[in-house]
């Protein structure tokens, strides 16, 4: 007979990736889940007989080879060593219908396929495959058993981010866009560039903390350059951004760092990332996240007397929210229990083993005190546990002595949240954390970490600290809760007023007592602008009034703020600023002392976006954005940002200004490329204001 040679390959691409849930991927190639059948059609010169030979070879990497098990050899009807499988599923005369089975613990990654016949070896075009991790396929340590998850978790292409503080939460928009054109590449090029082994790349807890450390450009020129110095001129503001493709894209295009990001842009294309390569990902937002507490589980608050928080002072700082990411996996390196969802962290804050990189840290471990499991489990724990203690700084014969004036330890990780699964809204996963705050389970979680963390004593660790006052050794302050003030005092700090810029900003400082007795209480109150980091721009004002409280009573402390006093440090900035009012409180009756502190967002006249809820496939469609100017100051330099996956392409429309009660309306034509659900997303920048932005869906 002839020799047996190979005239073509059909990789059937529309039936396998509809099957894979890989029909999404922009890409020539095609893309398939590791475990799970996929078919081939094999053209020969002639019908296969019983003693013709024929193989799939599959290589990855650079030079690939059996003895390394980055080449694969597959006959029919024989599983290969590595857990691949091939079969004949039905011959043709001369077309053979091959199907093919990945190990569900196969390396992730771009496969070679070349078909041989005997001595002929058969290279199809587009003969590269990618293969991903499988959340459908229960042997694959990511399998995710529900199906309402994974629509949101892997295969969702946008959604948003949770920011603003504790005190008023609002969600961010972003497009994830994990299906957009070179973003898969894009993820393939930074596994190579991990270089992670093959034996790394089948582990998703390996594959997810070399992606924390390269979505930083910290020490390995990955995606995202991080600046946090509010200016911004040498590259694109954090806030400019609404998605990650753009960045995906120019990075794979340049391969350098794109500038700039902080951590909800981190965050966002972690996640893109993450869901691009199979492993379900969501974003997940802590309020009052506290950062570089060495260990010691505390973050100290410097305050001047008038009541005004200090920057130089503190090498740690809470930030009003921190974004990271949690990945689904089973631990197989770690002991039972700790499977789920795993923290992950691209924002570069403290390195570990020597690199930008955080997690994967079981969430489980965090919620008990495992606080000695990998990954990164203690950095983790302190950003949600901390305690916060304030200090005094008084000036004293000319030098600088530091007062203990109070401890919260009830305020750090906030309402964590992530978006929940088939909604748009926020869902509050704080309870998978941790317990309730002083429940019995806290405490013995509490306990469990301390015993590994082994806090340094309660000393202030300011550059300072040598002029401190020595306090008493007491090595555990963690599990000490401060005792209830005999006077019963508390404080609220609220807004009267909505926070429009450009108007006077009220606010309210509510001084309660709840004990018999009268008391003369001294309250000292201040305004500030700060970065959602926690850092001071502004002093905006200090107010110090006595007042008399008796009994159960409470009297409201007003403060004003006029626009001159902010305007100019707010249009001065890049970032989106908070107010941060804090308040202290002395009773001289008794010399309890309490401090509080609250920060509040700007509110924003909303961007209205008006196109139909249903559109046809390659049908053009109107969208209009309408955003009228309800505030007193004119916005300078407004820039429009647009961008629709599968609807419209990212795009920027220079608006001018537009003057206090002025009508702004910007119509774009969307032609829709792809079916389902699609978002617009939109978003105003002027130099008043940073953070308008909103979302609206179409169905095509």
């Amino acid at each position: 007979e002839t020799n047996l040679k190979v005239t073509g390959i059909d990789l059937l691409k529309s039936q396998n990736t509809r099957q894979h849930h890989t029909d999404g991927y922009n890409i020539k190639n095609l893309v398939v889940r590791r475990g799970y059948p996929f078919q081939v059609q094999v053209s020969l010169n002639r019908e296969l007989s019983a003693g013709d030979k024929l193989s799939l070879h599959f290589g990855i990497g650079e030079n690939p080879m059996k003895n390394k098990g980055s080449l694969l050899s597959l006959k029919p009807e024989r599983e290969d060593s590595n857990g691949w499988k091939i079969s004949i599923v039905k011959k043709n005369g001369k077309e053979c219908l091959l199907s093919v089975t990945s190990s569900p613990s196969a390396p992730v990654g771009k496969y070679n396929l070349h078909v041989k016949t005997g001595t002929n070896i058969y290279k199809p075009e587009n003969g590269v495959i990618y293969l991903l991790f499988n959340p459908w396929c229960e042997d694959d340590v990511v399998y995710m058993a529900n199906e309402a998850q994974k629509k949101e978790y892997v295969l969702n292409d946008t959604g948003c981010m949770y920011v603003g503080s504790a005190y008023n939460i609002y969600d961010r928009p972003w497009n994830f866009g994990q299906f957009e054109e070179f973003v898969l590449d894009a993820c393939m090029y930074l596994l190579d560039k991990s270089k992670l082994s093959l034996s790394d790349r089948k582990d998703p807890a390996n594959v997810s903390r070399a992606m924390s450390a390269l979505v930083n450009a910290n020490d390995d020129n990955g995606v995202l350059l991080g600046n946090w110095s509010g200016n911004y001129s040498s590259g694109t503001a954090p806030m400019d951004w609404i998605g990650s493709v753009t960045i995906l894209q120019n990075y794979y295009k340049t391969k350098k760092p794109v500038r700039y990001g902080q951590c909800w842009v981190f965050a966002g294309v972690l996640n893109t990332v993450m869901r691009c390569l199979g492993v379900p990902s969501r974003c997940v937002s802590t309020f009052n996240a506290a950062h570089d507490t060495e260990d010691n589980l505390r973050v100290d608050i410097y305050l001047n007397e008038k009541g005004e928080k200090l920057n130089s002072l503190s090498f740690d700082s809470v930030w009003n929210f921190h974004v990271w990411n949690d990945v689904w996996m089973k631990r197989t390196d770690l002991p039972d229990g700790f499977n789920g969802w795993q923290a992950i962290d691209s924002t570069p804050q403290e390195q570990s083993q020597g690199r930008f990189q955080c997690g994967p840290c079981p969430v489980k471990a965090v919620k008990e005190g495992d606080v000695y499991l990998p990954y990164d489990s203690k950095f983790v724990y302190a950003e949600v546990n901390a305690d916060r203690v304030y200090w005094l700084v008084k000036k004293v014969n000319g030098k600088d002595k530091y007062f203990k004036i109070g401890t919260e330890t009830q305020d750090i990780g906030k309402n964590i949240s992530t978006k929940a699964v088939g909604q748009n809204r926020r869902e509050d996963i704080t309870r998978e954390y941790k317990y309730p705050e002083g429940s019995k389970e806290e405490r013995m979680s509490m306990q469990r970490a301390v015993s590994f963390l082994r806090p340094l004593g309660l000393t202030p660790r300011s550059g300072y600290a040598s002029t401190m006052q020595t306090l008493s050794g007491d090595t555990q302050p963690l599990l000490l809760k401060d005792p209830v003030t005999k006077s019963g005092l508390h404080l609220e700090i609220t807004n009267t007023e909505l926070l429009h810029p450009g108007n006077p900003l009220e606010m309210a400082i509510t001084v309660k007592t709840s004990t018999p007795g009268n008391w003369t209480v001294v309250l000292t109150g201040s305004c500030q602008l700060q970065y959602y980091t926690g850092k001071v721009v502004a002093n905006l004002g200090t107010i110090k009034e006595t007042i008399t409280l008796e009994g159960t009573s409470e009297m409201q402390i007003p403060m004003k703020i006029p626009p001159d006093a902010y305007m100019k440090t707010l249009c001065s900035v890049e970032d989106e600023v908070l107010i941060l009012v804090t308040a202290i409180a002395e009773v001289k009756e008794t010399n309890d002392k309490l401090t509080k502190e609250t920060s509040m967002r700007f509110d924003y006249p909303p961007i209205n976006v008006q196109m139909p809820e249903i559109a046809k496939l390659y049908n053009d469609f109107t969208c209009a954005f309408i955003f009228k100017n309800k505030l007193n100051v004119t916005l300078e330099n407004c820039k429009l940002l647009v961008e629709g996956l599968g609807i419209f392409k990212m795009t920027t429309f220079e608006q001018g200004d537009i003057m206090p009660g002025r009508i702004m309306k910007c119509e774009v034509i969307c032609t829709p490329t792809r079916l389902g659900e699609k978002k617009m997303v939109v978003k105003l920048i002027s130099d008043q204001i940073k953070g308008i932005s909103t979302e609206k869906a179409v169905t095509i």
